[in-house]
């Protein structure tokens, strides 16, 4: 058995200026801008949201910008192979998430949980 839910919504910005990028983005809603999503990675910016809220963060990528969502659990690679069973592909591993594909194209993240809320209101599968 093993937990996920929506952990939060990922902007990536294909930018050299990414604190412009994340100033934008927290201005367009309303919030305030950390410094960094992950210590150590000048390529990440949270975005404050409340406990329990999901999250939202701004990366500089290489690739074309767009959004995509992290799907939090507590067994990344039980998800994964969850998430391969409906039709998705696992694309590869970064740091402790792995990237993939759903089968419409979208790409998104297995990560580990985020929310402060996790325990108690992730999904259960068996």
């Amino acid at each position: 058995m093993h937990k996920s839910q929506l952990a939060g919504f990922i902007l990536d910005c294909n930018t050299e200026n990414l604190q412009g990028a994340a100033d934008f983005w927290g201005a367009a809603l309303g919030v305030e801008v950390e410094q960094t999503a992950l210590p150590g990675e000048e390529k990440y910016r949270s975005l404050y949201t409340a406990p329990g809220e999901v999250h939202v963060e701004v990366q500089k990528v290489e690739h074309a910008s767009r959004v995509h969502i992290d799907i939090e659990t507590d067994d990344i690679e039980a998800e994964v192979g969850r998430l391969e069973q409906l039709g998705a592909k696992r694309i590869e591993g970064v740091h402790t998430w792995v990237v993939m594909e759903a089968p419409t194209g979208q790409r998104f993240c297995v990560v580990r949980p985020q929310r402060a809320n996790f325990e108690e209101s992730a999904h259960r599968w068996d």
